[in-house]
């Protein structure tokens, strides 16, 4: 019935806009060509006026008649010659105008949404908010996560972990312990038991930035994912530090990944305001911003304080800063295709290309970075960026 009542409204519509084309075109001049025919009748009318005055003598009068008759009669000749010309135009202008709306329909048919209903801005935040409370837990994230390929540890290693993870389950209040072990089961791909020990870090100091980081190692065990368990983590530290960068940056890349891009927006806009300006995180997020901005509605400019050989990006227009910060991306690929570079500047590469979409060059650099470093801290880096950009095996 909706559909019907639609696409009736629509008919009527074209039928109003093509009777007011074809009219258009018919009377186009008629009310110039009316106007010379008034004027002139007008004036034949003054000067009988002013005959009976006596203000005009006979025979200039007789004179002045015949000049204004003779423009009367070729008016009206001309006003005659192009209602004829109208008349004849009626089928022209009607094909005319009944092609350009026929041609409409499929138009719309083809780039419009028939039958979508109506998605006010309420509703639709209203939908997506649900979705996110729906979303799948840090243990289903972690079941459905690939393993990441990580290299086996040495049997000194191994046995060193082993010593310090009863050293931290006999004495739980060692921070130091705590953090060692943190770090320890993050550059062994143990995100989770990094996580559970950051948190245990994050719950004693009470500190944002640990807080932060526990969520981080959460997404890095869900495989870039960031859960309602990582979300509280975040909410935790924001307000202990509404200022604290990695988690402006991780609840933004939250909401982006929730569909909530205006959120991501601010959030990322004040990551980039407060946030030093060598974060690992900071060229990701210059990369995505256009993007981001762009799905917010709302205009971006790039910041004063860009990397270097970036400073020109500022003065350019919105539209072409992702332009730009594109070819930054591709300088990199260059140079390090050239010259190689360290674990950290290969994973800038792979996450700047897993937020331009590019995923099969961000697998590329991913596989060519490990074959190029073997320390098992440089192969975490790498490891986290592939996760982060979504291309980690």
């Amino acid at each position: 019935m909706q559909n019907w009542i639609f696409w009736a409204i629509i008919g009527c519509l074209c039928l109003a806009v093509a009777a007011t084309l074809i009219r258009a075109l018919l009377v186009r001049g008629g009310d110039d060509e009316g106007s010379d025919l008034r004027f002139y009748r007008a004036q034949l009318t003054d000067i009988t006026r002013d005959l009976e005055r006596g203000t005009l003598m006979p025979d200039e009068a007789d004179r002045l008649r015949l000049e204004i008759s003779r423009r009367l009669l070729d008016a009206d000749r001309a006003a005659g010659a192009k209602r004829a010309r109208g008349r004849g135009a009626v089928l022209p202008a009607a094909i005319l105008v009944a092609v350009c709306v026929a041609a409409a329909v499929p138009f719309y048919l083809r780039v419009g949404a028939p039958g979508y209903a109506d998605a006010p801005f309420g509703p639709r935040i209203d939908a997506i908010e649900a979705a996110r409370a729906a979303r799948p837990d840090q243990a289903e994230a972690e079941r459905r996560a690939p393993a990441p390929q990580t290299t086996p540890p040495d049997p000194e290693l191994a046995g060193l972990m082993d010593q310090l993870r009863q050293a931290v389950a006999r004495n739980p209040d060692d921070l130091r312990g705590q953090r060692l072990l943190a770090e320890n089961e993050a550059a062994l791909a143990n995100y989770s038991a990094a996580a559970e020990a950051q948190q245990q870090i994050a719950r004693r100091t009470g500190d944002a930035q640990d807080y932060a980081l526990a969520a981080q190692y959460l997404g890095y065990a869900a495989g870039g994912y960031l859960s309602p368990e990582a979300e509280a983590l975040l909410d935790r530290a924001l307000s202990r530090d509404p200022r604290e960068p990695l988690a402006l940056f991780l609840s933004g890349l939250m909401m982006a990944q929730g569909g909530r891009e205006d959120v991501a927006f601010r959030l990322w806009r004040r990551a980039l305001e407060v946030g030093p300006p060598d974060a690992a995180w900071r060229p990701q997020v210059l990369a995505a911003m256009p993007d981001i901005a762009a799905r917010a509605g709302v205009r971006w400019t790039a910041p004063d304080d860009l990397p270097p050989g970036a400073d020109a990006i500022r003065s350019l227009a919105p539209d072409a800063q992702s332009e730009a910060i594109t070819g930054m991306v591709e300088g990199l690929a260059a140079r390090l295709a050239a010259t190689g570079g360290d674990a950290d500047e290969w994973a800038q590469l792979i996450r700047a290309y897993g937020v331009l979409g590019r995923t099969d060059d961000a697998r590329a650099a991913f596989a060519t970075a490990k074959a190029s470093h073997d320390d098992p801290a440089d192969l975490d880096i790498l490891q986290q960026a592939a996760i982060a950009a979504g291309v980690s095996p």
